[in-house]
């Protein structure tokens, strides 16, 4: 299959609401009000009414040509590295949109919500099991959400122990969120270099942690799509000192059946469900981003818990240890369902599976591309592989000039300019929820840019070509944005 996606087809126009409004347009039929007619306050509205007046053939032909804009996981392959763009089995949907589920109301009361404490109860006790460690909260409501409550937690034991600490070690390859969950809980973020291979040194480590600090944060497969081989020995010097080990499980899509963090002593990670379990990404949420501990931080979960008693199932407030409450009731249901779907229709075996074509895929790109982009760590990778533009620069042509041209041939990008550790980042994560055949259209649009780069640099600098915009001034819209509307 040698034909690329990209095309330069049909693209409507569209513009705003109200520049297609007319009066006297209505796209509805209400019922006859029952109420007396209040105008809306002139505060609100200003000069000009504040809803547009549509036909509704406007209003569907306006949110129909939208989406035809827009590019999801989809509607083609989705390559952002660190962000595990995977595919959402529809039947989680179908399982989400149950009337019983869809319906369940927060303040229904443990008695009349059995069946939802159930499948929460029973999908705590999966990741649980997955992760391999000793409980799990569902509340957090996105994974950054998740680092802040795993913190809090690791802030709350140091109180409990009558000492607490200041300082927290983040390594260069970790996630860009850790430093500010961190700083969130009081902890000043020490900044500590991965070794020459892209991997944590344990005598780095050891030449830093003392009794002042609360631990280390450590992001495995960290951010160069490498495991931190030497994670369970940094653990035990991060415990020597009274320490405690943070995991972001961002990447837990690489090594989901065949590595427990619980296992490595890890302490507390958090898990991102529309990376690793398929729940949708992205669009502003909802998300769900559970926490999962070990008996050391078991006392200081949030509450309100879920607890099993004989066939009985209630949310508990009374832990007097608690790090409080961090979610009003408890989390987003309907990402619970998908990824609860997602778990017993894949089983063990078929989350083990998923792991490891993850990785075959991502090894495959970087074999593939090895040559045609520069490799700065050219060793086995996880899920994702980084490359940088080394190559193009005799051509004067960057990551973004690369990253801009592949839109032409149809494809989303990838995470570009991070991690900082790599300068001029060009990061693919494929998942395993892409075929050979996508890989391989994906691979050839790469290697068809790097040869434009040398025979048509030009091009490059002025892609995209093809799309309904060509290249914006992002430096522009970040600083002077339009927010009509």
């Amino acid at each position: 299959m040698n034909q690329q996606p990209g095309t330069s087809g049909l693209i409507f126009n569209e513009p705003l609401l109200w520049d297609k409004s007319r009066d006297g347009r209505c796209a509805m039929s209400l019922p006859k009000s029952d109420v007396e007619r209040e105008p809306l306050d002139e505060n609100l509205t200003g000069d000009s009414p504040n809803l547009p007046q549509l036909s509704e053939l406007d209003v569907v032909r306006h949110y129909t040509r939208l989406s035809q804009w827009n590019f999801g996981v989809d509607s083609g392959m989705y390559p952002l590295g660190s962000c595990t763009m995977k595919y959402n089995p529809k039947t989680n949907e179908v399982q989400a949109a149950r009337q019983g589920f869809a319906s369940a109301h927060p303040l229904s009361g443990d008695e009349f919500s059995q069946g939802a404490l159930k499948l929460m109860y029973n999908l705590e006790q999966y990741l649980a099991e997955i992760t391999g460690f000793e409980a799990v909260t569902l509340q957090p409501a996105a994974g950054a959400h998740g680092e802040l409550a795993g913190m809090l937690m690791i802030h709350a034991y140091f109180a409990k122990n009558g000492k607490q600490r200041s300082k927290i070690l983040i390594p260069d390859t970790a996630h860009g969120t850790n430093p500010a969950s961190a700083a969130l809980c009081g902890y000043e973020s020490i900044n500590i270099k991965s070794g020459k291979n892209g991997i944590l040194e344990p005598s780095v480590v050891e030449a830093i942690m003392d009794e002042d600090t609360a631990g280390i944060m450590l992001t495995n497969p960290n951010t160069l799509g490498l495991f931190e081989t030497d994670i369970k020995e940094i653990a035990l010097i991060v415990h020597s000192k009274g320490g405690l080990v943070y995991g972001d499980g961002a990447n837990m899509n690489a090594i989901m059946g065949i590595v427990k963090p619980g296992d490595i002593g890890i302490d507390v990670l958090h898990l991102n469900l529309h990376k690793t379990f398929s729940t949708p990404h992205g669009g502003g949420g909802p998300g769900s981003g559970p926490v999962a501990v070990g008996k050391t931080l078991e006392p200081f979960l949030p509450i309100p818990r879920i607890v099993k008693e004989l066939d009985t199932y209630k949310l508990v407030t009374d832990f007097p240890d608690t790090m409080g409450r961090i979610h009003t009731f408890y989390g987003h249901f309907g990402i619970m369902v998908r990824a609860y779907a997602y778990i017993l229709s894949m089983g063990a075996k078929g989350l083990t599976d998923a792991s490891k074509l993850a990785v075959l895929n991502a090894n495959y790109v970087k074999e593939s591309l090895k040559g045609t982009l520069n490799l700065p760590y050219d060793l086995p990778c996880m899920h994702e592989c980084v490359f940088n533009d080394e190559f193009q620069k005799e051509y004067h042509i960057t990551t973004m000039d690369m990253a801009k041209r592949l839109l032409d041939f149809g494809f989303h990008p990838p995470t570009v300019y991070f991690p900082l550790v790599v300068d001029g980042a060009f990061m693919v994560e494929p998942t395993e929820t892409e075929s050979k055949e996508d890989i391989d259209q994906f691979i050839d649009a790469v290697k068809a840019i790097a040869r434009e780069a040398a025979e048509d640099p030009e091009k490059l600098r002025k892609a995209p070509l093809l799309t309904k915009v060509t290249r914006l001034d992002e430096v522009a819209a970040a600083r002077k944005p339009c927010l009509r509307g």
